[in-house]
């Protein structure tokens, strides 16, 4: 019997380590096919999407996918701080309880409890370990309690600052882009500038920064794909797939010298959709629907021609622009599926005003200012 509890305490404890090591510190995919996290997070992501779809559509939906990332994050390191509790209780177990309690008998509820106040460091002294290998096992748990608390009190800071980078870009978008982000608006209003090419090389060069962090960030940290944006109409997905249309469109269908580096950031955002979705075990799905249909690249093409910008014209540049799709719109159309966000289009609805041009204030009035025209309507008929 002893050897029969140690076995399953050592392998839960051995378990609960390796994951934490591969999750926390180690900053590189991890490509083995079976892992506790990768099920976790599959399970529960599974069945928060499918309450998710039991709700009425509007602002609570959006709210309710929010709370998963950091829920589930605390979720899984309160699992582990158990599985460690229960592994070192299992040891103590199988060594015939040496402790000694007021009562006098120990079991393993007291094991337990022995093991909980080690391991977050309480040091109460009402059960204490009477022989050398009970106060082995009630050290070597102080010292992996308290390590454990010092790695997550460096982990959430470091999440923290990887969601702040991702989204202060995204944020500066909003201006540059649309609210959602589309290449009609992202080309369109580098226009404005006195030398549109100069600024956009230079967006184009910062987009490709950005593509980077988001892979090192979310191939480190993949629960950082979870957290959501602060406005409903605006993600890491919507913006980096803002990003790999507006490099394929300068690429095939825009004269100057921005190719070279639109094709680099090209490169560098598809690279960040690929891996992601591999992590995230996604196979490239093509979408039921076409994002940009001969009518809508006629129209994007002559709203930008009439902007000023130089424009490719004929057909080889737009099966050159519909090869470049398809190396990763599928990966971005089973991405949004995955993570029920949604990818913006090529070109954005003539009645849609940027984040920064309204206000939840405005939104409430305008709401309430349709609501009495209803109301005054009814009492009329």
């Amino acid at each position: 019997m002893p050897i029969l509890l140690s076995i399953p305490g050592i392998t839960l404890i051995s378990l609960v380590l390796w994951e934490a090591f591969e999750v926390i510190l180690l900053p590189r995919r991890v490509t083995r096919k079976y892992r506790f996290t990768r099920f976790y997070y599959r399970t529960v992501w599974r069945i928060w999407s499918g309450v998710f779809r039991s709700i009425s559509r509007g602002g609570r939906q959006e709210t309710f996918l929010s709370y998963f990332g950091p829920l589930s994050l605390l979720l899984l390191l309160s699992i582990w701080a158990f599985g460690l509790i229960t592994g070192f209780a299992l040891l103590h177990c199988a060594s015939g309880s040496l402790i000694k309690t007021p009562e006098g008998i120990a079991g393993f509820s007291t094991d337990l409890y022995l093991s909980a106040t080690t391991f977050f460091t309480l040091g109460l002294g009402d059960v204490t370990p009477v022989a050398p290998i009970a106060r082995v096992f009630t050290a070597v748990e102080a010292g992996l309690g308290f390590g454990f608390l010092a790695l997550l009190f460096a982990y959430l800071p470091a999440l923290n600052q990887a969601i702040s980078r991702r989204e202060i870009n995204i944020s500066l978008l909003d201006a540059r882009a649309g609210s959602p982000p589309t290449v009609a608006e992202m080309l369109r209003r580098r226009c404005h500038d006195t030398d549109n090419m100069e600024t956009l090389l230079q967006h184009l060069s910062e987009w490709e920064r950005w593509a980077a962090e988001l892979l090192e960030s979310h191939l480190s940290y993949p629960v950082l794909a979870y957290f959501r944006s602060h406005h409903d109409n605006q993600s890491w997905l919507a913006a980096i797939t803002a990003i790999l249309d507006t490099s394929a469109f300068v690429m095939t269908c825009m004269e100057g010298s921005c190719a070279r580096q639109a094709m680099l950031t090209f490169a560098m955002a598809r690279h960040a959709v690929v891996d992601i979705s591999l992590i995230f075990g996604r196979p490239p799905v093509k979408p039921k629907r076409d994002r940009l249909t001969p009518e809508e690249l006629a129209e994007l093409r002559a709203a930008l021609a009439s902007a000023g910008l130089p424009l490719r014209e004929g057909d080889e540049a737009e099966k050159e622009l519909t090869g470049l799709r398809s190396m990763y719109e599928p990966y971005v159309n089973a991405l949004s599926h995955h993570f029920l966000l949604a990818v913006p289009p090529w070109v954005p609805g003539s009645s849609k005003r940027d984040n920064w041009e309204t206000s939840a204030w405005e939104r409430r009035k305008r709401l309430q200012r349709t609501e009495r025209q209803d109301e005054e309507e009814d009492e009329h008929f």
